[in-house]
């Protein structure tokens, strides 16, 4: 009865501090978005507050009636986040688990050359001199896709540990032994087991390819229709930026206009909104990947 009091209180304590933990992590959010739909001038002399003294959703309307095209900045970032999501797991699954198998010729080198990437690349000079000269990603959709993210190592080297440590060899020798190739253990036995690790990389890719803005930065020059929506806020954030350094007075008449602090919270909101959305179901989908497992009581 005693100990069964104690593992309450326990309880109760823990629930307590986990509730102040979320409030915490919580509130920043909380303030961004408040801050985003306060009035800029009101913003400007009380500073940030959580209860404004007056709303405005100028922010708002500065960013998506004064930018129409930001519409297409968000389908290309849906379009690119789920294209290069799905290629990187292809890709990323299918060389780990080929590094994962012991009897692949020449599997120490792979996973060396593989490691070694985690440690040393050519800079982004010669990066950039290869992908414009020979694979001709520059202003094309091409070069938001391929660069930096389609392959991660670090994405490599976690999913072949998991082939390694999570996926016991007796189900493949069974696997083999029933006549299944190793194409057909891969889809039919080895990816079904792996759901937690396939949803982990999928949720790091999916994310990085939807905060990516580095490549449409570097590699669209003029072709500017192609801005994902993250490329599409930074260029408003430039322009807000060189009209407050500018000293042309029509650029003071156009500043005296802007929500210029309002304006950057909406921005990040605008941009953190639609995974706010998705992320739960991504989650609902991990936890039930989770709770799988290849070897049963």
């Amino acid at each position: 009865m005693r100990n069964s009091k104690e593992e309450k209180r326990f309880q109760i304590f823990g629930n307590v501090v986990m509730i102040i933990m979320s409030f915490l992590a919580v509130a920043p959010l909380i303030l961004v978005a408040i801050v985003s739909l306060t009035d800029n001038n009101t913003l400007i002399v009380n500073g940030y507050r959580y209860i404004p003294e007056k709303w405005s959703l100028a922010a708002y309307e500065y960013i998506f009636v004064k930018n129409p095209q930001i519409i297409k900045a968000y389908a290309i970032s849906f379009e690119l986040t789920a294209v290069g999501t799905a290629c990187s797991l292809f890709l990323t699954t299918l060389l780990a688990y080929a590094i994962s198998r012991q009897g692949l010729p020449g599997r120490g080198l792979i996973t060396f050359l593989v490691f070694f990437t985690m440690l040393f690349n050519g800079g982004l000079v010669p990066q950039y001199i290869n992908y414009v000269n020979v694979f001709h990603v520059k202003d094309t959709f091409f070069g938001l896709l391929v660069p930096n993210l389609m392959m991660n190592a670090f994405n490599v080297m976690l999913m072949k540990s998991y082939f390694v440590s999570s996926i016991p060899s007796e189900i493949l020798e069974a696997a083999y032994i029933d006549g299944a190739t190793e194409t057909q253990t891969l889809i039919r036995v080895v990816i079904p087991l792996a759901k937690p690790i396939i949803a982990t990389i999928g949720l790091f890719a999916g994310i990085a390819y939807w905060n990516d803005w580095t490549n449409g930065y570097i590699y669209l020059a003029k072709n500017f229709s192609l801005y994902s929506i993250q490329n599409l806020l930074n260029r408003i954030v430039q322009q807000i930026q060189y009209l407050t350094q500018s000293s042309d007075s029509n650029a003071a008449a156009l500043l005296a206009e802007l929500p210029t602090v309002s304006v950057r919270m909406a921005m990040s909101i605008a941009g953190v909104f639609p995974v706010l959305i998705i992320y739960p179901f991504v989650q609902n989908n991990f936890v039930k990947g989770i709770t799988l497992g290849g070897v049963k009581g």
